[in-house]
């Protein structure tokens, strides 16, 4: 029977409750909704979704699981039981095997069989299938163990040509190894000499003394690098200084792919494992050696890294305003752009590139595609919240972002497949703002790291005053034994997600905070709730001194430290930034429309000692001489030896849209450019002449600010299925199935072309065919709309096209799927 075909008769007879547990657990198998269970089974057993589901899967699961893939066969229906998969674990229990069995049943990804033929009547044992697809998604060395002699003979010819001499080679040495006259036959000597864990200990027993350690770095993946691994190695001539390799080599337990590759072949893996599988098998994850910091230091280390994080957003942003930060061409901003940043911020440039980063994908900046610059978005909400609400603005954009701001400053690798231009990026770095700080599973692996995070936390069980400090290695050792698929997302992304958090105040001292806890409970209110309570609140006054200088003594209110930034440099880190004033900084303030009144008036205001006289002469003086030459913008100038036809065009209200400005008797200045002056001008009855060439070309300038700054709502990655959803889809399965649907029986499961199941249950006979190179008969339309029943050999399936060889006719043919009514394989016919 069809694999799908008999998940799809194990779901239909599922209880309510367990189908609603196993869209909570995939929510993707019902998005879209499935018309009925074999449509269900099909999307089960499909390759994106089972990836998706392996993604989820402990340890324990992840190795029962290829176990039970390495010990069954999907294509003969040969199935396997707790009590066979427990043999092959070292270390399990057949409850064990049972409840981990059940768990993956219940999840779709196996389903029950018959027993294997030969099988005792009476047994009481469930026996058990994987899905299809499994082993395209686990791969070619499932549990770390390589591919059998005889596979890798057909795969490899340059071994296939060597192999019958490596096994005479053997025999001649003494070896106890069968005689063999074709490659086939030699690798299955191979296999048999190699299948005893006896019989490698004594072969080991006299190889050279690094070789032990060497095959340990096989034990958890059955490729290695070797340099010049296609060497010529052999028994009869290797001297008494041979390597580890070589003598690997020459004996066939190493076997080399290409000039740099190797591989240990299955046998050999499993024999070093001791005829195990699996031989570090436990049920519970590992408990990391912790270390502890106090409640108090915790608290105030995330508190603090809050405050600072809030201060540098809104300094960031003043600069951005007061001068926007300019593109590359080939996307991000430069280093010379974050140079000046990270001054301004007095940071390095790393710091710079994380918090603007962290501003632009928060909705702070926004990029302005007219001017290739990144800009303040107008009307900014965030400016005007407060501070815990900055807080949580900056924390959901976080969580739910795609970009990755610690990648930042790290090499650019040129990838292998990629592009000559792409593969020119290796050795530079990332740059701000750049497509390659970019990652989709950020959101996921993000999420990830706070729950683990919130786990070890709970599972330290502190004493009160206490909190144990959780670093890189032991969060990725969990995230491993939690979720070993994901395992390279999270060694690749979790020391920078930790760095992220710390900036954020969601860990303090290497301690998850309080406030950690409540975003990985998904309690927003909560983490509001306690920033509210624990967050000094910011200071209104400075300390005004008789240097030119002010002093913060703490962290200022937002309005104040922006007027403070207008009218004087900002030095020093920290809560108690000086801010000192200097006809420069004076400058800036006069020429934002400030006068000396108003920044004296303000400084009293917001002084907590009198202005000093050296700082008020320093305004008055700066002001008394700022002024007297003004700098303005025109786009074109107007000038007439008529001084009378310049008065009446400057008091002509229909050229008000030029915004014309006397600046001498005969001269005025426009604010549109010269040629658009010019036929506003021929429209008010004047012949101007223009004597600045321009191209003819007009551009398209946007005159309305693109939307930015919406307030960030984070939703979790993955979350279950609405329940009104779960229904809807549920009285669709229960309610919508009938006779003669496909999956009821009958041809109609394998039509190709009649839905989701029976495209997916058409391309499993195919495949299936092809592996056990079976005839399949396949009705196929020909360019006349004509049917004809056809019996061929399908060898490759891909791109919508099968190949095939009709017996018949000794020729091969190509032919396309969608031309294929229905396929069934021919035995099955005959039956």
């Amino acid at each position: 029977m069809s694999l799908i075909r008999a998940l799809s008769k194990e779901l239909e007879a599922r209880s309510d409750d367990s189908l609603r547990a196993l869209f909570a657990a995939r929510p993707d198998l019902i998005s879209p909704p499935v018309p009925d269970f074999p449509a269900l089974a099909a999307r089960a057993s499909a390759r994106v979704s089972v990836q998706r589901a392996l993604e989820r899967l402990n340890r324990p699961q992840m190795q029962v699981l290829e176990t039970l893939h390495l010990c069954t066969n999907t294509d003969t229906a040969h199935s396997a039981s707790a009590a066979g998969v427990r043999k092959l674990i070292a270390g399990s229990t057949v409850a064990a095997v049972e409840r981990i069995l059940t768990s993956l049943q219940d999840l779709a990804l196996i389903h029950r069989a018959e027993p294997p033929h030969g099988t005792p009547a009476g047994h009481r044992q469930r026996y058990y299938l994987p899905v299809g697809c499994l082993k395209d998604v686990v791969g070619i060395y499932p549990a770390g163990l390589g591919r059998s002699y005889t596979e890798l003979v057909r795969l490899q010819p340059a071994f296939a040509q060597r192999v019958v001499q490596l096994v005479a080679e053997l025999r001649h040495s003494g070896v106890a190894i069968q005689e063999a006259t074709t490659p086939m036959e030699a690798a299955l000597a191979l296999q048999h000499w190699t299948s005893s864990p006896e019989a490698l200990a004594q072969a080991l027993a006299g190889a050279p003394e690094r070789t032990t350690a060497l095959l340990a770095k096989f034990r958890n993946w059955a490729m290695g690098a070797v340099p010049q691994a296609q060497r010529k190695a052999s028994v009869t001539h290797q001297g008494t200084d041979v390597g580890p390799v070589d003598w690997l080599l020459a004996r066939g337990l190493l076997v080399p792919l290409d000039a740099a590759h190797v591989e240990l072949p299955h046998s050999v893996g499993l024999s070093l494992r001791g005829g195990a599988i699996i031989n570090d098998f436990t049920l519970s994850p590992p408990v990391p050696q912790l270390g502890s910091t106090t409640a108090a230091l915790r608290r105030n280390a995330a508190l603090g890294a809050i405050a600072e994080t809030l201060r540098l957003v809104g300094e960031l942003l003043h600069a951005v305003r007061a001068q926007p930060l300019v593109t590359l061409r080939s996307g991000g901003v430069g280093v010379r752009e974050m140079k000046r940043l990270a001054e301004f911020l007095r940071l390095d440039q790393h710091q710079a590139g994380l918090l603007l980063e962290l501003s632009a994908l928060s909705g702070l900046l926004r990029l302005d595609v007219d001017s290739s610059t990144w800009v303040q978005p107008p009307d900014l909400e965030w400016l005007g919240l407060t501070r815990q609400e900055q807080w949580l603005w900056l924390v959901n954009a976080w969580l739910a972002s795609e970009r990755v701001p610690s990648l930042v400053g790290q090499p650019v690798s040129g990838p292998a497949g990629a592009s000559a231009a792409h593969r020119g990026l290796a050795g530079t770095t990332v740059n701000a703002l750049s497509a390659e700080a970019q990652r989709p599973d950020a959101p996921v692996v993000r999420k990830r790291i706070l729950e683990i995070l919130n786990e070890l936390t709970h599972e330290a069980g502190a004493v009160d005053g206490t909190a144990p400090v959780l670093d890189a290695a032991a969060v990725l050792q969990r995230a491993e034994w939690a979720q070993p698929r994901m395992a390279r997302r999270f060694s690749s992304l979790i020391k920078g997600v930790l760095a992220e958090a710390e900036l954020l105040g969601l860990t303090g001292s290497g301690a998850l905070s309080q406030l950690g806890s409540a975003i990985a409970d998904d309690k927003p209110d909560e983490a509001l709730n306690i920033l509210g309570e624990h967050l000094p609140a910011a200071l209104n006054h400075v300390l005004l001194q008789a240097d030119l200088t002010a002093v913060a003594p703490g962290y200022l209110a937002p309005e104040l430290s922006e007027k403070l930034l207008l009218m004087a440099d900002a030095e020093g880190q920290g809560p108690a930034t000086i801010y000192r004033f200097s006809p420069d900084s004076i400058r800036r303030a006069l020429d934002a429309g400030h006068d000396a009144s108003s920044l004296l008036g303000f400084l009293r205001e917001h002084s907590a000692t009198a202005v000093p006289q050296p700082l008020e002469y320093l305004v008055e003086d700066t002001a008394s001489r700022h002024g007297r030459l003004r700098v303005g913008a025109a786009a074109s100038f107007i000038q007439s030896d008529d001084e009378a036809a310049v008065l009446e065009l400057a008091s002509e209200s229909r050229a008000a849209l030029l915004g014309l400005a006397r600046i001498a008797p005969t001269v005025l200045i426009s604010a549109v450019p010269p040629r658009e002056t010019a036929q506003v001008l021929r429209g008010l009855g004047f012949s101007p002449s223009v004597e600045e060439s321009e191209p003819a070309l007009v551009r398209l300038r946007r005159t309305t600010g693109v939307p930015g700054g919406v307030r960030p709502v984070y939703t979790a990655p993955r979350t279950a299925p609405a329940e009104d959803d779960l229904a809807a889809q549920l009285a669709v399965l229960r309610n919508g199935r009938q006779d003669g649907r496909p999956g009821s029986g009958g041809r109609p499961d394998t039509a190709i072309g009649s839905g989701e199941a029976a495209t997916q249950l058409g391309l499993e006979t195919l495949q299936r065919a092809i592996r056990l190179k079976q005839l399949v008969s396949m009705n196929v339309v020909d360019s006349h709309g004509n049917s004809i029943l056809e019996t061929v050999v399908p060898l490759s399936v891909g791109g919508g096209r099968v190949r095939v060889f009709d017996p018949a006719k000794e020729t091969e043919r190509v032919l396309s799927i969608h031309r294929i009514i229905d396929v069934e394989a021919a035995e099955e016919l005959r039956q």
